[in-house]
């Protein structure tokens, strides 16, 4: 397992990426425990907040292709400077911010816009136009593996620092740790440099999205990762809600966030080993159901400090560990040469639904007082996923055939 990875200068690059990924995830994967406080000291209502937070799924998502595009077209690496720089200056201003609209401002646009032109359409694309072709499942497992890292330490890292220098404190702090993953820049860029690919008969980056768009696997594709978007919104920002309406203390939010993350991290290797070995769509089909049974289990179990870690165990292990086979059905479809942009549009897609999730799950608690509707939702959208993932065209995965002496 992970044999392509180790040559040094292949880890390195990869490593480089995951630990991008580690703090821009970690960031936003972390706004659900500052709503509770942002209420407290601003006197917003939920809906605002969680307003201005769906704002910043979509926004995320938004950049994606366009973040995908101008790294396609020239070099991943001014990029990735001005998303960290973004992503911090949003983070920096949001304690100043006192309305709904300030925080739609640095929550919805700035910390979005930086931390998704920092995600994974540039990074995986990045890291996949520097890799062999042997070494890319498994990197990508590893990078998306990191940011799974991210939300196991900043989850607890921030909830331990809005408790000691309060949530304004804590902002700051998550922007000074931005501005330090600055050099990783230099570690994924590597000796090369990226040079552009000149013009040809390929069409460019519009007639690939163009081409794109009319194909069938790759609009289902679209379709799964939409419900992906709005399972891991909704419970990203409202799980610390529904921890409170439980009666049990925000410390059990934070460490469901936690484990949620390690959790993704064994998730994401995982599903990059089976990236390289089985069809991706199978491996999809398989991770959206679990999430349909899982959310099953829930509601059926008693609300207790562990049923909420199990949840998040199981919940975690397939959490963002749908990026690698996403992208590995991208890249077999159309190639890498357009890999950020078309898998960014994807990620677009997937934050439609994580606008949704976000947005709804505040609408939900204050229409309803809980959240049951949209753990219905959130169901019958992951079996949905399952099925539509099943048709995808996608080739047999050829394993290398090992010689016997």
């Amino acid at each position: 397992m992970f044999q392509a990875l180790r040559k040094p200068e292949v880890l390195i690059t990869t490593l480089a990426a995951a630990g991008i990924l580690m703090v821009t995830m970690g960031t936003r994967q972390s706004l659900g425990l500052f709503i509770e406080p942002l209420t407290t000291s601003t006197g917003l209502a939920i809906t605002t907040i969680s307003l201005a937070l769906a704002i910043g799924q979509f926004t995320w998502g938004a950049i994606q292709p366009v973040a995908g595009a101008l790294s396609d077209r020239y070099g991943p690496q001014a990029i990735l400077v001005v998303a960290l720089l973004v992503l911090a200056f949003g983070v920096g201003i949001t304690p100043f911010m006192s309305s709904g609209f300030g925080l739609m401002v640095s929550l919805g646009l700035f910390l979005a816009i930086g931390s998704g032109a920092g995600s994974f359409s540039v990074l995986i694309g990045a890291a996949a136009q520097r890799l062999p072709v042997e070494a890319r499942a498994e990197a990508s497992g590893v990078i998306n593996a990191g940011g799974s890292f991210g939300q196991f330490v900043f989850a607890p890292l921030m909830q331990k620092c809005i408790q000691v220098f309060g949530w304004m404190g804590a902002m700051w702090t998550m922007m000074l740790i931005t501005l330090a993953a600055l050099p990783l820049i230099a570690r994924l860029m590597g000796k090369e440099k990226f040079v552009p690919a000149p013009k040809t008969k390929d069409g460019g980056v519009w007639q690939a999205v163009k081409v794109a768009m009319q194909d069938p696997s790759y609009l289902l594709l679209h379709l799964g990762f939409f419900t992906c978007g709005f399972h891991i919104a909704f419970l990203v920002t409202h799980l610390p809600g529904e921890v409170n309406l439980c009666g049990l203390p925000p410390t059990v939010a934070s460490w469901s966030l936690a484990i949620i993350g390690l959790s993704n991290i064994f998730g994401s290797l995982y599903a990059g080993y089976c990236v390289s070995r089985y069809r991706s769509k199978y491996v999809l089909a398989a991770m959206y159901a679990s999430r349909a049974l899982l959310v099953i289990w829930y509601l059926m179990m008693p609300r207790t400090e562990w049923t909420f870690y199990i949840f998040a165990i199981g919940l975690g292990f397939t959490w963002l560990a749908t990026v690698p086979p996403t992208a590995a059905i991208v890249s077999k479809l159309f190639g890498v040469r357009y890999l950020a942009t078309l898998f960014g549009l994807t990620v677009f897609t997937h934050q439609l639904g994580g606008f949704l999730g976000a947005y709804l799950g505040g609408w939900s608690i204050t229409r309803f007082g809980d959240f049951t509707w949209m753990w219905y939702a959130d169901i019958a959208l992951a079996l949905l996923a399952a099925v539509a993932n099943l048709p995808i065209r996608e080739q047999k995965v050829v394993r290398p055939v090992v010689a016997v002496a």
